[in-house]
């Protein structure tokens, strides 16, 4: 990318909506209430020739520093500092306000290069408020409608005249660029390709954050990076959008994900935690491991083992995070506590991986980030065929498949179709008439025998074919 860009301006402007317009996706949240935005959201955008960074921001509003609306602010001036060109949008329909004024006089003061942009300008009567944009001394004001798409081709003139051709336009290998979002190459990786026999160390790890809210999930992504790239508190479900956020560990590229924290279903009434929530669950979808956060003090809430349920469910691989750790007293007690808990509460998985951490401290995050790798290895992990069907002997010799309304069942063949997650497919005769009790005898006796704990194992099975089938039977 050539150059970053920050859009800034009040709640509810339209900021997040021109976002949306320029990396040409739905990624941030969008809606009527002020204030949606909280995080720094930062994207790849392309308008008309021009390609570059862009980074949403939380709307401006007066407040102390201690205060959530405070701390937004903070996010949004950190962007600024970062960014090459700041877009300042204004609401040509509802006119200036006094806030307006005052953050287009710090802007002024600041020496950064700015372009107004008068959204809304579509509406009727948008006329008075974009004429008034003039008074804030900021140069001419760029009439648009991110909604609508109207104005783009002003307002790329605008950046170049601002920023000057040779900045807008760096000298670079258009060739060398790759553009592809996280969702378009997770679907591409979960393709059935066999010819992966071995773990690539060095390929980046996408890495999602769920929990309930308030357990700590933003505190943990701002220790790891070692910095207050996300907006944290003591109120509980700050987080909105899912941010993503880049870091190496050991040279390895880690992309994380943020995301906002997942109630019980039936207590989201509102339509912002909707989408929230909606937001969360495409993250999971097109993340490769997951790490849920329990709250170590108040651990295996219901809720919590319904994350754990959905993300096994997803096919994704799963740890679990015990935060805030530096509150628990007996440590060796509640530690043993919270294995039992772990064994006998989520069967569905055995073996899954639990670290206790503290996001506030680092205890724990070098053996967090070593579980998050083992546990990608083996979600990754492929048997050659031969091996599993002497292994199918082997447990059809020790413990023969039942019989069926006097008839004997038979597994004949059994073969690893797919990886992220492992899946099986097994020729048997009666496929249906297999009890579930002896399904679950295959599926741990295959967690145990070649090394698969805590991930999701898919088993499915199929009649083999009779060569006899459709024929006439002769007299």
């Amino acid at each position: 990318m050539s150059f970053t860009v920050a859009i800034v301006g009040r709640p509810n402007v339209g900021k997040s909506t021109l976002f949306n317009r320029l990396v040409g996706k739905k990624l941030a949240l969008v809606d009527d209430t002020p204030g949606v935005t909280r995080d720094r959201r930062p994207g790849d955008a392309k308008l008309i020739d021009l390609k570059f960074t862009i980074i949403d921001t939380a709307g401006l509003e007066e407040a102390g520093p201690e205060t959530l609306e405070g701390r937004m602010r903070a996010q949004t001036e950190a962007a600024v500092d970062d960014a090459d060109l700041t877009l300042f949008v204004v609401d040509a329909k509802s006119g200036l306000t006094p806030l307006d004024k005052t953050f287009g006089e710090l802007l002024r003061r600041s020496g950064k290069p700015v372009v107004l942009v008068a959204n809304k300008s579509e509406a009727r009567g948008s006329d008075a408020g974009f004429y008034d944009a003039y008074t804030l001394g900021l140069g001419e004001p760029v009439p648009i409608s991110a909604e609508h798409g109207q104005g783009m081709i002003d307002l790329r003139d605008a950046i170049v005249e601002t920023l000057g051709e040779e900045r807008a336009f760096p000298e670079a290998d258009d060739e060398a660029e790759t553009n592809i979002d996280v969702r378009d190459s997770d679907l591409a990786d979960d393709g059935e390709d066999e010819a992966e026999p071995e773990y690539d160390e060095t390929k980046p790890l996408r890495v999602a954050i769920i929990g309930r809210p308030n357990a700590g999930k933003s505190t943990l992504i701002n220790r790891f990076l070692g910095e207050d790239r996300l907006l944290t508190g003591p109120e509980a479900g700050i987080t909105r959008d899912s941010i993503s956020v880049e870091w190496e560990w050991r040279d390895r590229t880690i992309k994380m994900f943020d995301t906002a924290g997942m109630r019980k279903k039936a207590r989201v009434q509102e339509k912002l935690e909707k989408l929230s929530v909606a937001d969360a669950l495409r993250s999971i979808r097109f993340a490769e491991t997951v790490v849920i956060v329990f709250d170590a003090t108040i651990p295996f809430e219901k809720q919590d083992l319904q994350l754990v349920d959905l993300v096994l469910r997803e096919g994704r691989a799963a740890v679990l995070a015990f935060n805030k750790w530096d509150l628990v007293e007996d440590t060796q007690a509640v530690l043993a506590d919270l294995r039992e808990k772990t064994e006998r509460l989520l069967p569905q998985a055995r073996g899954l991986r639990a670290v206790p951490i503290s996001g506030q401290t680092g205890y724990g995050l070098d053996k967090l980030m070593q579980s998050i790798i083992d546990t990608d290895k083996v979600w990754n992990k492929r048997i050659s065929t031969a091996r599993l069907n002497r292994w199918l002997d082997g447990v059809q010799t020790q413990h023969p498949p039942p019989a069926v309304s006097g008839r004997r069942l038979k597994l004949k063949y059994m073969t690893q179709v797919k990886a992220r997650p492992p899946a099986f497919m097994v020729s048997c005769t009666r496929p249906d008439a297999l009890p579930e009790s002896y399904i679950r005898y295959l599926i741990n006796g295959l967690r145990a025998d070649f090394d698969i704990p805590g991930v999701p194992i898919r088993m499915h099975f199929k009649a083999g074919e009779n060569p006899f089938e459709g024929r006439k039977k002769k007299r």
